[in-house]
């Protein structure tokens, strides 16, 4: 007779978020633009975001989301094999900020890997620790995603569309193999990638393929901001969103009313009600929380994830479905058993 073996599954042992104190209106930004609350909200779903005051870099969000993550895990951060962090606004133009949050968390030479898949990257990010967990490689991984965004962003009526949308703000995970067989833990992951479109969603400059490659004509351009089709990467996101969390129930044999809660990337409020539409699952099952800090990017699923585990909002045993879309495009999802 043939044993079988059980099986593990990396878990989620603490969560964490941190999002800077300053908050920013809509209201202020009436005064900076020719907007309204009104048009935000309606487009948006969006009521106010946080910024970071001068002098704060996006590392400095990921060691205080780290810093709780761990305190929830009840670790040290002498206990962390590896580091992984996710983010499209590094403190430099590089390194990333991986080595910073490893240098700041006093880790020695632990290792440190920066994943560059904008609003995917907690996603993909998720997914490279979890084949690092399952393979032994390592045991004990700190996952953080942090934004500052609001640095780069241009407060004028030119640039309205963009700089209305998006927050700064960290969230992380510490991951760890499971313990038991129990069923918990990472069930899969499901990414995905169309470089055909970078134009939809980027941030064009600066580009090294310009000789040189900062050069002031781009500044007086405003080409170093972020840009947007918004109605194409709408309809995409969608779309895609959608079809990525279907891969995720057919591999499971599972159905979308095993799912007891939804957090999407939270790009636009009208893009997650879509896709509970096209879905079919009941709208509150759908973790949303953009109202209160705007899009922020790779930090908006585990920032959204870790409310909603300490607010009870997801409880030990239920079926959790991630899903993210954005610059690239890249999407993807995850499916975790809590």
């Amino acid at each position: 007779m043939t044993m079988s073996m059980p099986t593990r599954r990396t878990i989620i042992t603490g969560t964490g978020h941190y999002v800077p104190p300053r908050i920013v209106t809509n209201q202020d930004l009436e005064k900076l633009m020719d907007t309204s609350d009104e048009w935000i909200r309606e487009r948006s779903g969006i009521r106010e975001r946080h910024h970071v005051d001068g002098g704060v870099g996006t590392s400095d969000l990921a060691i205080e989301a780290s810093r709780r993550a761990m305190a929830a895990a009840g670790v040290e951060p002498s206990s962390i094999d590896f580091v992984i962090a996710a983010t499209l606004s590094p403190d430099h133009y590089f390194p990333g900020i991986g080595v910073l949050v490893q240098a700041k968390l006093g880790l020695g030479t632990t290792g440190a890997l920066d994943v560059r898949n904008q609003c995917s990257g907690f996603l993909y990010a998720l997914s490279a620790a979890d084949q690092y967990i399952r393979a032994g490689t390592y045991k004990r991984i700190l996952l953080v995603a942090a934004e500052v965004q609001s640095t780069n962003l241009d407060f004028s009526d030119k640039g309205r569309d963009m700089s209305v949308l998006f927050g700064d703000g960290a969230g992380a995970v510490i991951l760890e193999p499971g313990t038991e067989d129990d069923g918990r833990g990472i069930l899969s992951t499901h990414l995905y990638a169309d470089g055909n479109f970078i134009s939809d969603l980027w941030m064009e400059k600066p580009c090294p393929a310009d000789n040189p490659t900062f050069q002031k004509a781009f500044f007086d351009e405003g080409r170093f901001f972020p840009r947007m089709e918004g109605r194409r990467v709408f309809v995409n996101a969608c779309q895609r969103m959608p079809e990525a969390i279907r891969a995720g129930l057919e591999q499971n044999g599972l159905a979308i009313e095993d799912i007891d809660a939804l957090i999407p990337h939270q790009a636009n409020d009208r893009i997650s009600l879509m896709v509970a539409k096209g879905l079919k699952i009941p709208v509150e099952k759908v973790i949303r929380n953009i109202d209160r800090f705007g899009n922020t990017t790779a930090a908006s699923i585990p920032i959204a994830l870790d409310e909603a585990v300490r607010s009870g909002r997801i409880k030990r045993g239920d079926l959790v479905a991630l899903t993210a879309f954005g610059s690239g495009y890249t999407w993807a999802s995850a499916f975790i058993r809590w």
